[in-house]
């Protein structure tokens, strides 16, 4: 962890560094693996799971419904509750993301309106490299419900033995998933773009991952398969004043570093006393935390930021764009006011991001790398596409015809004016017969 105490601006891209990593080198290897993947199917698809995953060549790829029937007994009753309440708060939230079709005159006798429909075939990709992330599990799957996608293609990655985490089954009973296999990687990204003889080519692909499956899906986006964003290794920012609790930023730093070693956190303050205590508070939890090792390894790419005010700790956060962006200062709603780019905004002292990981209603897919600048977090409407619709009368044809006539003409394009033209010789003939 790295401290910088009022650096100057020309050192903030510096500071926001994220986790620098080979692009030609990650792209090339993927690219072969979709290669193999698109020619070879199922078989590329084992190739890679047994070298990746190191699973048996023999493990089917399909989750069965013995395994899932298995894992339903082997849940807690207390588990099953929390699944419920996070379910309910999701549903609700991503509930009210619908839109109304609403018809829109906008000139006497013409008629427009927007239809969203729902997006047929969708690949949910569920990483499980380092921690069964059975929440990504219910946020993609309660949108696309909500949304009424028809049909769902899970992957995930199996453990060494072939198996999938227990909760993991049972979200998928949870769900009426059936079409849900243990492939994890660059191979299951493939599989679900191109097909193969067990897995349904996808229409779109959801879901976040490692640096290798974010290149997958932004290759196979370029052929012919939507995908929902670049969402790769987590990061949040923190902005904390004096007001803040050191134990509760310490926490929130420490729990998404413990995502992956190329997860990072940087808190932002203009307090000094904040900072020197919330690196005892930092010190003293992750000395204590099961992910030691791992946290110790992101935080190498992580920092604390000390700056002289909140226009300067606004500038850096809008310019650092971050997945996660937590507030807990006496100045809450300035920054609210002014926050141009984050993925999703935690506030207050008691809204721990590990709130929108599990349950409190927002989706926790969101934007990574600074793409929080160009893109929005998941929503029910990323499951969904608008289609426009249009009826004009002879009324409206009349009135907007030479608005359309001259268009085309500038345009040089005489068949679309024609296509007017024609049309309203029509209507002058009738009046005159």
């Amino acid at each position: 962890m790295k401290i910088y105490k009022y650096p100057s601006k020309k050192t903030f891209k510096e500071i926001m560094q994220r986790s620098v990593i080979n692009s030609n080198e990650i792209f090339t290897d993927v690219r072969k693996i979709l290669v193999d993947v698109k020619t070879n199917g199922d078989a590329a698809v084992k190739k890679y799971s047994q070298k990746f995953d190191q699973v048996a060549p023999s493990l089917e790829i399909g989750i069965t419904q013995k395994e899932i029937k298995e894992a339903k007994k082997k849940i807690p009753n207390d588990l099953k509750e929390a699944i419920n309440v996070a379910f309910a708060n999701i549903s609700k939230f991503h509930s009210s993301q619908l839109i109304k079709t609403e018809k829109i005159e906008t000139t006497n006798g013409v008629i427009c309106w927007q239809k969203y429909v729902p997006i047929e075939n969708v690949g949910l990709y569920i990483p499980g490299g380092t921690a069964p992330l059975l929440s990504t599990l219910m946020m993609l799957a309660i949108p696309a419900k909500i949304a009424g996608c028809k049909n769902l293609v899970v992957c995930t990655p199996p453990k060494s033995d072939g198996s999938v985490d227990q909760a993991m089954l049972y979200l998928l009973d949870y769900f009426k998933i059936e079409n849900a296999f243990k492939v994890g990687g660059a191979q299951a990204i493939a599989a679900m773009a191109y097909g193969t003889e067990s897995i349904s080519k996808m229409d779109k692909i959801f879901g976040p991952g490692n640096q290798y499956v974010t290149a997958a899906k932004q290759l196979v986006s370029l052929d012919n398969t939507a995908i929902d964003m670049p969402a790769g290794p987590s990061e949040v920012a923190i902005i904390a004043d004096e007001t803040a609790n050191p134990g509760f930023v310490a926490a929130d730093f420490l729990s998404q570093l413990e995502h992956g070693a190329d997860s990072q956190a940087i808190i932002i303050t203009d307090s000094k006393k904040l900072l020197d205590a919330t690196i005892i508070e930092i010190e003293k939890q992750q000395a204590v935390l099961s992910r030691k090792k791992l946290i110790e390894k992101a935080a190498q790419k992580s920092s604390i930021v000390l700056l002289e005010n909140k226009e300067d700790i606004l500038n850096f956060v809008n310019d650092y764009a971050p997945e996660h962006l937590i507030i807990s200062t006496k100045e809450n709603k300035f920054y609210i006011e002014n926050i141009k780019n984050a993925g999703s905004v935690f506030i207050g002292n008691y809204t721990p991001e590990s709130a929108g990981d599990y349950a409190s209603g927002t989706n926790h897919t969101l934007p990574t790398n600074g793409a929080a600048k160009a893109y929005s977090g998941l929503s029910t409407l990323s499951f969904m596409k608008a289609i426009t619709f249009q009826e004009i009368s002879k009324t409206g044809i009349k009135k907007l015809g030479q608005t359309i006539e001259i268009l085309a003409e500038t345009e040089q394009l005489q068949a679309h004016k024609n296509a007017v033209t024609i049309r309203l010789k029509q209507i002058e003939n009738e009046k005159l017969s």
